[in-house]
């Protein structure tokens, strides 16, 4: 019988569609930054700016390529604007002068379509959109161009509408799924504005194909890979970041108590929900400053991450930090965890499966190496990431 660890790394080699990506070689990303453009009169679009993730760190990246850019939200802490967007020239929608706006912006979603194409895009020539909410509704000109980063079709009313509607008092839900219809179909309407789509990951990019039946390309979020360092990994296993349901950590939490092992969950949000299942050797330490979370990602055994994530930055920045990743085998993993080299990806999302990845792990942890994981996280660069995009507004403008 094949021994379960040969298994696994073989179904890491197959790694779905991750060796036909159009990624740069490594050694680009050595090249300094392209040039910004101040030639394009430029508009960026986000769909709202109430906290400091993932979406706002491409859409500063994007940013530094479009310095003479102006910038629109729906709704805007400005606390959190940083880097290039806080020199750019703000502008929201009506929905951010509504009661309560900045806390309560997901209620006000129906509006947003009306509030997006009532902007005037008249005197931009180049539409940037960054989409996992209301963005890309925006109207441009006849003769404009609408690039779309996506990083992800809009859950609450494509694949999770369901999820999101169990969460309304049964009262409201039948207004919930009108407004979810509503919206779904502002969404498609608002497909046939756009001139390209960029897609964060594989999966992003055939869940673009599946609602809007439109091709795309996959550009990865930027990494700031030289921010990371390494050390002498200790005995524990960590899960980083916001505790989510979608996130499974429940998984990990099962596997590394029917196996004794170490666990660390670094990381707010829903925690107790983990602390009632937990045995003696899960530590909680709830939501940490960035350096200590860095000091837990580059000292961990490994990251266990047993969540579907559209793309996942984590992963990534524990690799950079020269540990492996524990993954669950579909997602944005797939592009980013190269098996036998900076982790192991598992095909079943459940405790048995959480488990056999951890043991497919050690079986071979000799194997992972702080170079490895370190070179694998290098194809995430920022550099990378600007003359990818910036080569892909050269081809949409000619």
């Amino acid at each position: 019988m094949e021994p379960e660890h040969s298994r696994f790394t073989a179904l890491g080699r197959r790694r779905s569609r991750l060796d036909d990506l159009e990624t740069m070689p490594i050694s680009e990303a050595t090249k300094p930054p392209p040039a910004p453009r101040p030639d394009i009169r430029t508009l960026l679009v986000h769909y709202w700016i109430v906290n400091r993730r993932g979406g706002e760190a491409v859409l500063e990246a994007i940013g530094r390529l479009f310095p003479q850019a102006d910038l629109l939200a729906n709704v805007v802490k400005p606390d959190r604007l940083y880097g290039s967007l806080t020199a750019m020239k703000l502008q929201t929608t009506f929905v951010n002068g509504l009661p309560a706006a900045q806390k309560i912006y997901p209620l006000y979603m129906p509006l947003m379509p009306i509030a997006l194409e009532a902007i005037d895009t008249n005197p931009y020539e180049l539409i940037i959109s960054s989409e996992a909410g209301p963005a890309k509704w925006v109207l441009p000109r006849p003769d404009a161009k609408h690039i779309c980063y996506c990083h992800s079709p809009m859950r609450y009313v494509w694949d999770q509408r369901a999820g999101y509607l169990r969460k309304l008092p049964a009262v409201l839900r039948p207004l919930g799924q009108l407004a979810g219809q509503r919206l779904r179909q502002a969404d498609l309407i608002s497909t046939f504005r756009v001139t390209d789509f960029v897609a964060n990951s594989t999966f992003v990019q055939s869940r673009i194909k599946q609602y809007y039946r439109r091709d795309a390309e996959v550009i990865h979020p930027p990494i700031d890979v030289e921010a990371f360092t390494a050390a002498e990994p200790e005995d524990f296993y960590l899960c980083a970041g916001q505790v989510v349901s979608y996130k499974r950590l429940e998984l990990a939490v099962e596997a590394c108590n029917r196996l004794g092992r170490r666990l660390v969950i670094a990381g707010g949000g829903d925690i107790s929900r983990l602390r009632q299942i937990a045995g003696p050797k899960i530590s909680f330490l709830g939501p940490v400053e960035t350096p200590v979370l860095h000091d837990l990602m580059r000292r961990c055994r490994a990251l266990l991450f047993p969540g579907l994530e559209d793309f996942g930055i984590i992963p990534v920045e524990v690799m950079a930090s020269g540990r492996p990743v524990i993954a669950y085998g579909r997602g944005g993993a797939v592009d980013s965890v190269e098996p036998g080299v900076s982790g192991i990806l598992f095909d079943r999302q459940d405790v048995d499966g959480m488990v056999a990845g951890i043991h497919a792990f050690e079986a071979e942890e000799k194997a992972f190496t702080a170079e490895g994981c370190r070179g694998s996280a290098k194809r995430f660069s920022r550099a990378n990431f600007e003359a990818r995009f910036s080569a892909l507004v050269d081809r949409v403008m000619a």
